[in-house]
């Protein structure tokens, strides 16, 4: 069994979200647990059941996140202090984690503030998780990359 933690907020007047999402869940194997939740600070500091948790994915958590403060036209480092609750808490589980994350960094600087905005505090909040983590695998094209971890 694993525990999918899906950090995606349900929106009903967007239906194209909603159908996405729906499409998520669809493809879930039955025994999975799915917890829809953005308050990943919580989940990760409840106690060690000895089920795997995979979060999906951080940068639908950042943008939550940047909804919620109202950061989307604030300075860089305005929700630093939930990635530092985050990457502490992080830290601190002791369930084993597989978390998911999007890399932006490595195709063009987007046009949009927005965009640019995104990208710097995706980017920052991995290097602080992927310092926390054993190991960091990158994904490209379906073929995992060992970036950190043994050998």
């Amino acid at each position: 069994m694993v525990r999918y933690v899906a950090t995606a907020r349900h929106d009903p007047g967007d239906a194209d979200w909603a159908a996405r999402i729906a499409v998520h869940r669809a493809r879930r194997p039955g025994n999975w647990q799915t917890l829809e939740d953005t308050d990943l600070v919580s989940l990760l500091g409840a106690p060690d059941d000895g089920v795997p948790l995979l979060v999906d994915d951080l940068g639908t958590w950042l943008t939550t996140e940047l909804d919620d403060a109202g950061a989307w036209e604030q300075p860089r480092g305005t929700i630093a202090p939930r990635c530092t609750e985050l990457v502490r808490a992080v830290a601190a589980c002791t369930a084993r984690l597989v978390l998911v994350t999007p890399e932006v960094g490595m195709g063009i600087v987007p046009a949009t503030p927005a965009g640019r905005l995104f990208r710097d505090e995706i980017g920052a909040l991995n290097t602080r998780l992927a310092a926390e983590c054993e190991n960091v695998l990158l994904v490209v094209a379906g073929i995992p990359l060992k970036m950190k971890g043994p050998q």
